[in-house]
Formats: C-alpha cells, structure tokens, sequence
C-alpha cells in the first residue's frame, strides 16, 4: 500500500487544532500527518496525540503525494490552495464557505449524504458545511425520511467559539469587565457579547438576511432537499461553545411525537435526551467535547397541520466541523480506496 499522508492545513486554528485530536482519538489510518498553517505559524509546535507536529508554510507546501487535505485555514486562502492541492493529486475536504455552493462540489454530513462524496472526482474538493447546519440535517434526516420536510423554522443560539478563539476571549474579558466596573470596546462582535444576544452573525444582506442565515437556507436545501423552504434567525448568544437551535418542522404528512422519538433514537450520530418531567435536556454544557448531536424537547406543533418541534444541541467545534470533515476523510479510505 502506498504511504496515506494528510495533511491539516489551519493547523494551529481551533478547528485544525480540533481536527488534529480527533485524528488520533478515532485512531485514523494516516501514514504521516503534516500540519500547515500560515507563514507566521512557521516553527510552531501542535500536538498530536503524544507528538508535536512542527508547522509548516501552506503558502510553500508541495501538496504531491499528499492523499488527503483537511483546510481550515479561512476562505479567501482556501480558494488559493485547495485547487492547488486538488491539481497535485489531494482531495481537500474544506471547511470553509467558499467552495460550498458550486455545483460541482459536494457539500457532504456524514450521515446525512454519504452518497454525495464520490463526486469529488469532479474538482479534487469536498466541502464542509457550515456548523450550523450539520447539526440540524443530522437530526432532520430520519424525520424528513419519515414524513417529508415542507418547511423548517429555526433560531440558533450559537457560541462565540464558532467565530474563533478570539471571540472566546473577548466573551471572557466582556463578562469580567462588567463585574469590575470596567468598559471594554467589543472587536469581534457589532456589540457587547456578555449578558447580552447579538441577533446578527456574518454580515447583512440585501433583503435584510444575514449570511449565516442564508447559509442555513441554501446549504439545508443542497444536502437535504431543494424543496425545503427555510426561514431562520440566527443568534450569538454568551456561551463560549456548543451552538443550540430551535427547530420548527412542518411536514407533508402526519408524523407523531412517538415515531419522530424512534426515528431519531436509531438514527446514526444522534442522541435523545427528552424526558422533560424529570428536567431531563441537554444544554451546551453537558454537549460540549462531545460527538454526537443531541435533541431535546419533542413535542408537537399545533400551529401547523403537520408539525413538530425540537431542541437541538451539538459542538460546533467538533461535530460542526472537525469531526464531519474527518469523517468524511473516512469514507474516503472505506469507501473509495484512499
């Protein structure tokens, strides 16, 4: 067998750091693991399991011979490099929103539309949802197989870290601010984040929709269904990770709480915790380091004919991007001979 080497490119980022870890907790068949960030990063040491992996220059890495790349080095240098890295022989799984959209490009969740990845062979690049999405189509697609989804209702609750480490530090040093009296100019975000929701992630779009919220719309409908009419909110709230969504589902056809309930229950990637009489949900805190994507509080909704509601909270970290694009990478070594 050939040498499978991987190469993590926004190696000392959150989710390269992430991708990095899962490599090794999920034992992943890799030969040689190269971590590559910018030129700035060039000497820095990340950890790899119990090793230390030495970055290297994307801007200068040689991509020939490298099997597959993990990108999550931002959008605007993924669209320099992850064709680049495709033209040398890598497939690239990005992480980014650049390549999402292209019709030539699957954008992949693991359990979701597996079937999608074999056409890699178009570009040499396999796209990452947003995190956002991932987890509400893991826990739509048992429902929507059951019952037809018509149209999705949801507002996110999501945590800073979905906007970088950062993010997570100006939450810390906002809340800490307010308890000494202090005043802090927020940087990351369009208003202080402590004690406080920001009804507004990415920027403003001409009809008054956020990007983040376009991206829910357009990437549900490309991985699930073009059918689906979607409409969401989307929202940063002070919570340092785990996003969490409010999920109103119309369907085509009845759907009862107790089938939605077994559904989801078998459904690969995602836990039931809804036993609302003995305050039995999940929050970010108890989601938080792990894999799955857990839904809470299914019940009906009456305003609809067809409808349901749900409660649904994952790592944005991990399952909203570090673990789909390893899993990804996994089927590409079981499934088509990497």
């Amino acid at each position: 067998m050939s040498n499978r080497k991987i190469a993590v490119a926004g190696a000392t980022g959150n989710v390269g750091r992430e991708i990095l870890n899962i490599l090794v907790e999920r034992n992943f068949p890799a030969d040689e693991v190269v971590a590559l960030a910018s030129v700035n990063s060039v000497g820095k040491k990340v950890s790899y399991g119990n090793k230390e992996l030495t970055v290297q220059a994307l801007d200068h890495y040689d991509f020939k011979g490298t099997k597959i790349g993990l990108f999550s080095p931002g959008g605007k240098v993924s669209a320099v490099h992850a064709p680049r890295a495709a033209a040398a022989g890598c497939v690239v799984i990005d992480n980014t929103s650049h390549f999402r959209m292209e019709k030539d490009i699957p954008l992949v969740v693991s359990e979701v539309n597996p079937e999608a990845i074999k056409d890699y062979k178009k570009r040499g690049i396999i796209a990452n949802p947003n995190c956002s999405t991932i987890q509400m189509v893991v826990a739509l697609k048992p429902l929507h197989d059951l019952a037809r989804i018509k149209r999705i209702v949801v507002a996110t609750y999501q945590a800073t870290s979905g906007a970088g480490k950062e993010a997570m530090d100006e939450l810390y040093s906002s809340t800490k601010a307010v308890y000494t009296n202090q005043f802090t100019e927020p940087k990351k975000f369009s208003r202080r984040i402590a004690f406080n929701v920001i009804p507004q992630i990415d920027i403003f779009m001409d009809d008054g929709v956020t990007k983040e919220e376009w991206k829910m719309k357009v990437e549900t409908q490309k991985i699930l269904d073009p059918n689906i009419k979607v409409e969401a909110t989307c929202v940063r709230v002070p919570v340092f990770n785990c996003h969490s969504e409010a999920v109103n589902i119309e369907f085509e056809k009845p759907i009862s709480v107790a089938q939605a309930r077994a559904a989801l229950e078998k459904a690969e990637g995602v836990i039931v915790i809804d036993r609302p009489q003995e305050m039995k949900f999940v929050t970010p805190i108890e989601a938080s380091t792990k894999d799955a994507v857990f839904v809470s509080r299914i019940r009906k909704d009456e305003s609809v004919t067809n409808g349901l509601s749900l409660w649904v909270v994952s790592d944005n970290l991990r399952k909203g991007a570090a673990l789909n694009a390893v899993q990804i990478a996994e089927l590409l070594v079981s499934e088509h001979g990497f």
